[in-house]
Order: C-alpha cells, then sequence, then structure tokens
C-alpha cells in the first residue's frame, strides 16, 4: 500500500525553509544565502521512502511586498497553502510573530490545514529549555498537529519531523517516479545556482534587483562537457560594474563559484559564460518577470 502527502514549506523570509528541503532532501535543489526573499518562486521536492511519497513546495518568504515581483512571490505561498495536504510553518527559536505571520495563520485556518510547527535553529540556543517556553507561546496561535524543534544546519530533530509528516499521509499511488528529487528544469537550477553566488558576493541592494537568464545550455556531442552561456540582468548601470567589478574580478568569482556547484550538480564539466545587462526597474514589469519565469 503506496502513500502520498503534499506538504507546503511556508514562514517569513530568512528562517531557513530551503535549508530544510535540501536536508530532507540530501541534496541542494534550492539555493540558500543570509539575505531575505532568496526563494522567488515554487520550488517543488520529493521524498520517497519505501511505500511512502512526501511531495514538498518550498516557497518565497512571505513578506510586505514593494513591488509586482513580491506581488508575485505571496501569491505563489497562497496559492501553495491552498493546493496541499498539509503545511510546514518555519520559525525561529524566538522573536514575535510578524504581521505576514499572523496571516500565514490566519491562511490555515481558512483552509482548515493540518500543520506541524517546525521551530528551527536551534543550534543557535544557548539554553535550550527555553524551546518549550516558545513552543507554548506559539502554540496560542493554532492547533498545530504536531511540533518539532530541528536544526537545517545540523540535521538535528529531522528525522522526528519526517515520522510527524508521515502520519499525514493518506493511501494513494506515488504522483512521482520513486527516483524524482525535483521538477525543477536544468536551465532553472543552472541560474538559480548562478543567483547564489551574487547573493553571497555582493552587498546591499544589489542581489534583490538581479535575474538570470540562460541562453544557451548544450552538451558537446561525445564529451561529459556542457556549454552554458548566462545573462545576469540588473536595474542599474552602477549594478552592472559591482557585478562585473575591477578588471572582471567579480564576475570571475561568481561564475567560478557557479561552475564548482554546477560540476557538482549535475556531474559533468562545465564550460560557463557569463555576460551583465541592463534592465531597468524590471521587478516592476509584468512582462520581464514573465520571461524571467518569476510569475
Amino acid at each position: 500500500m503506496t502513500k502520498t502527502a503534499f506538504i507546503s514549506i511556508v514562514g517569513k523570509p530568512n528562517v531557513g525553509k530551503s535549508s530544510i528541503l535540501n536536508r530532507l532532501l540530501g541534496a541542494k535543489i534550492a539555493i540558500v544565502s543570509p539575505k531575505p526573499q532568496t526563494t522567488r518562486t515554487k520550488i517543488m521536492g520529493v521524498l520517497t521512502l519505501d511505500e511512502t511519497q512526501l511531495v514538498f513546495t518550498d516557497t518565497p518568504g512571505f513578506h510586505k511586498p514593494h513591488n509586482k515581483l513580491g506581488e508575485h512571490m505571496n501569491t505563489a505561498v497562497g496559492d501553495s497553502i491552498g493546493g496541499t495536504d498539509a503545511a510546514l510553518f518555519v520559525t525561529e527559536p524566538s522573536g514575535e510573530l510578524g504581521e505576514k505571520e499572523i496571516e500565514l495563520i490566519e491562511k490555515f485556518r481558512q483552509e482548515r490545514l493540518p500543520v506541524i510547527l517546525v521551530i528551527n535553529k536551534i543550534d543557535t540556543l544557548k539554553n535550550k529549555n527555553s524551546i518549550l517556553e516558545r513552543i507554548a507561546e506559539l502554540s496560542k496561535y493554532y492547533d498545530f498537529c504536531a511540533v518539532t524543534p530541528v536544526s537545517a544546519s545540523t540535521g538535528e530533530g529531522m528525522e522526528a519531523l519526517v515520522e510527524e509528516m508521515k502520519k499525514l499521509c493518506v493511501e494513494s499511488p506515488h504522483f512521482f517516479p520513486d527516483d524524482t528529487l525535483t521538477d525543477q528544469p536544468e536551465r532553472v537550477i543552472a541560474s538559480e545556482v548562478i543567483r547564489e553566488k551574487i547573493l553571497r558576493l555582493t552587498d546591499k541592494e544589489v542581489p534583490h534587483g538581479i535575474a538570470v537568464s540562460i541562453e544557451k545550455m548544450r552538451e558537446r556531442e561525445g564529451r561529459e562537457l556542457l556549454d552554458i552561456d548566462a545573462v545576469i540582468y540588473c536595474e542599474r548601470e552602477s549594478h552592472k560594474g559591482m557585478l562585473i567589478g575591477k578588471n572582471g574580478s567579480m564576475l570571475k568569482k561568481i561564475s567560478t563559484g557557479a561552475r564548482i556547484d554546477l560540476e557538482r550538480f549535475f556531474g559533468v564539466k562545465i564550460n560557463l559564460h557569463t555576460w551583465v545587462k541592463v534592465k531597468e526597474n524590471w521587478r516592476n514589469r509584468e512582462g520581464l518577470i514573465r520571461n524571467f519565469g518569476l510569475d
């Protein structure tokens, strides 16, 4: 008898949703960085454990939008909640719940959705006993079906989380082949890896104003070599200069870091070429958002 559950991973920006997904799958399919709103679109991951298949949707952080791209990101979160069997509501070990987190909880209530409260980053706690106070505090907001403290960084608590999610599965055929990891096309994975390097290597307003488009992705016949041409779009000429760097130094760092990660993921040598172009105010232009696959 096979069982399945579709589960959304939701929460405010930068609480570690993508890190939890990567840890659950044992592979990096979602990029991570210390900067908020790293994830821009829904990312599906599949974990098959014998007869049980868990299908995850990693969502952007639910936040107050400042442009049309932000509006699309919030819509992705709302759509995800309405289309799944259950949710992981990811929070941190301390801090008040914000307006958008309260809004998420209201969406859970409207959908009558089973929700597991996942308190991430417990490895940062000096006093682990404080987690009990946190659980009592957050349990006032919703009747969570389970509460699981975890650390996506160390893996602590992840096995217990998987066991709680298995309880949410219902008898059903598996919707994906058992060896499926994600639905992300290879071009999307390549563009996201490049964007992750930009997020980690640049500062201030530059990272959030960039998009990456894969113009060419082709494996050379008879050779384990993949040619990738990528264009990095930014919103200002000054940002273009920062992305390229003196004598191309920053662009070389970005490309080298991305190439190493892509070779590890695809298992072949990568010949990566990158360019930087300006598209002013693209985050408020519906056509460009759609062209970049962010709608």
